[in-house]
């Protein structure tokens, strides 16, 4: 493929759309980004970012001013399609792959020979050939004529302009001359390594990377709930068990949030029922640390009021699922303080430096000053600037008081 020549849609604007599409943009590669919304095309188009992303707003910047990058509220035609839209789960926790389907729908009008189409968002097994199916039913012509395959993001959010470009990928084609292309096309702005499989392999590659990364955590979690049981402070547990040459436990936390460690197991856990019991277990782990940690700090409200006879000021210190982002996609820590806020009487304040603009939140400074109990629910850098105040009760979810394990 020729950067100069090749033209590419990005269906999908959002966390990782916008990024990847601005990054291969910045490669010289005529870019078009298809997105629903309004604002986000607006937004684009203006050399703006509608995310928080290191990196991302003077790549944007400079992309759209340089003609490589521009947003539209329509599809248009491209040589290469790659499909970057949100794939949650429904409220029994069945994969939903509309927004894969609905966008896939929306270029096979556009599609000709010699195309390539790459499925990008989280998705069940089997997915990429259902997605090849569906095209080949409505333009039977195109069968062997178009390229098909599955390459999922593995990127961190707040490190993602770096990782897109050194991370290896997998990609995986629905036939082997697929695998070929698709490895082309990230040829031309991916120096990580390129591993190359089938769209199945691909698909279940990425659900296991996350229900590996969840199965951990859930084992940290677990920790902190039995440490606090017993009193031990299990920051130092794991520091001091971790210096075994041979174990490497992780921080416990809130939960465990974001749109991949806690949807992408139930994407295994729905097809594999059966077999998927760990995978199981640990999800609800995870889910249950949430509950705990509420429970946990309506206590310490109640106890407060017993001994002070007033209700505290409670601020919660963290929305996103991880710090120093914005995101609050399946966010533990926005569950934690909406259940703060419905449930305890007295006054809650929401804290997220991240998000700029909302009436709703409070400014972390002016909530660390105002609290009577501050519940750190997220490690966010602002939040390590503030001196700590021994006069108030502060709950650590997150390890935001202890030194790095």
């Amino acid at each position: 493929m020729d950067n100069e020549k090749v033209k590419v849609l990005f269906l999908g604007m959002g966390y990782i759309g916008l990024p990847t599409a601005a990054f291969a943009a910045s490669r010289k590669i005529k870019v078009t980004g298809f997105d629903i919304n309004p604002h986000v095309v607006e937004t684009v188009n203006r050399g703006e970012i509608h995310i928080v992303e290191p990196e991302l707003d003077s790549m944007v910047r400079q992309a759209v001013n340089s003609g490589y990058l521009l947003a539209t509220g329509q599809p248009v035609e491209a040589d290469v399609y790659v499909v970057v839209v949100p794939t949650p789960f429904k409220q029994d926790r069945l994969p939903d792959i509309s927004h894969v389907e609905a966008a896939t729908r929306s270029v096979i009008p556009l599609l000709k020979p010699g195309d390539l189409f790459i499925i990008e968002s989280t998705s069940p097994v089997m997915t990429t050939e259902k997605m090849a199916d569906m095209i080949f039913g409505e333009r039977p012509e195109l069968k062997d004529r178009i390229y098909v395959a599955y390459c999922p993001e593995r990127v961190l959010p707040g490190n993602v302009i770096y990782e897109l470009e050194h991370n290896d990928r997998v990609i995986g084609g629905i036939n082997s001359e697929s695998t070929a292309m698709a490895c082309e096309f990230y040829s031309m702005f991916v120096k990580g390594k390129l591993h190359e499989t089938n769209a199945r392999t691909a698909e279940m590659c990425k659900l296991v990377e996350n229900s590996s990364r969840d199965v951990q955590i859930a084992f940290a979690n677990e920790l902190s709930l039995m440490c606090d049981r017993a009193e031990i402070d299990v920051w130092e547990l794991i520091r001091l068990a971790n210096r075994h040459p041979r174990v490497n436990i992780l921080q416990p936390g809130c939960g465990v949030g974001g749109h991949c460690i806690a949807v992408d197991p139930w994407f295994i856990v729905a097809e594999y029922p059966e077999h998927a019991k760990v995978i199981r277990q640990a999800r609800e782990v995870n889910d249950r640390k949430a509950e705990w940690c509420v429970s946990k700090i309506l206590d310490a409200c109640a106890g407060f009021e017993t001994v002070n006879h007033t209700r505290p000021v409670v601020a919660c210190m963290g929305l996103a699922f991880k710090a120093d982002i914005d995101d609050m996609r399946e966010s533990p820590a926005r569950y934690i303080s909406l259940r703060i806020m419905s449930e305890f009487k007295g006054e809650a304040l929401l804290v997220e430096p991240n998000i700029a603009g909302d009436e709703t939140l409070t400014p972390y400074d002016e909530a660390y000053r105002r609290a009577d109990i501050v519940v750190w629910l997220v490690k966010h850098r602002e939040f390590l600037l503030l001196e700590q105040d021994n006069g108030k009760i502060e709950m650590d979810f997150c390890g935001l008081r202890k030194m790095p394990v």
